[in-house]
């Protein structure tokens, strides 16, 4: 890996930092990138790394190790959660109350509380995973009920490609279901993270009230 793409990175980075407004947290989506570009990215001043794999998380974690908070930004198959509880400090992508108590069961055996986001399908979009936007408060009021989550927020994807401003709708959704959670003083929960928009979406999303964003090509590079 030649050096100048590791500075390329580390530009992105700090570029980035100096843009997003106070209160917006950069998540590094990682998915496919070498140890070394990672590490990068954390010496420009990424704190919070997010994977989509867990087997290239645990790759990457033995060489970084908890410099950094981990977030699961995937779709979390339930015979990787005993792994992936042993790795993340938060999983933004529950979607299911079968999956949120697999993550309770695991981290109860460990002795873990998990900070835990609800995904939200808010484009409806029959190939994404992620709770309807129906589902999302019995799901929030099931989650409460399990002593090894802590729920800190929603996230959604929004539809990939095309015009960003074709994402605006499904962000605001979002963000309503957001308020709609907190206005309900949830026991337990902890409302302060709406996760959404990524490389062509993020400023999009921030309008709409993301304080985190998840990008990856803009720090990274195109992936091939």
């Amino acid at each position: 890996m030649n050096d100048h793409s590791l500075e390329h990175i580390k530009e992105n980075v700090r570029q980035l930092l100096k843009e997003l407004p106070p209160g917006v947290e950069l998540v590094a989506a990682a998915k496919q990138q070498p140890p070394e570009k990672i590490v990068a990215a954390i010496e420009a001043g990424i704190r919070i790394i997010g994977e989509n794999y867990v087997q290239e998380a645990a790759e990457a974690f033995m060489v970084i190790g908890k410099k950094v908070q981990w977030s699961f930004i995937g779709h979390l198959q339930k015979n990787k959660v005993k792994k992936a509880v042993e790795i993340f400090d938060i999983i933004e992508t529950v979607d299911s109350l079968e999956l949120a108590a697999e993550i309770n069961k695991r981290c109860a055996a460990l002795g873990k509380i998990m900070p835990v986001l609800i995904e939200v399908n808010s484009g409806r979009e029959p190939q994404k995973f992620g709770a309807l936007p129906e589902e999302v408060e019995p799901l929030a009021r099931a989650i409460t009920g399990l002593p090894n989550l802590k729920l800190r927020g929603l996230m959604t994807m929004g539809p990939f490609e095309g015009d960003p401003e074709e994402a605006r709708p499904y962000f605001r959704l979002t963000r309503q279901l957001f308020e709609q959670l907190k206005a309900l003083n949830l026991p337990g929960a902890e409302l302060n993270i709406l996760s959404m928009g990524m490389t062509n979406s993020y400023r999009v999303a921030i309008e709409e009230g993301a304080n985190r964003v998840r990008l990856g090509t803009r720090i990274f590079g195109p992936r091939f």
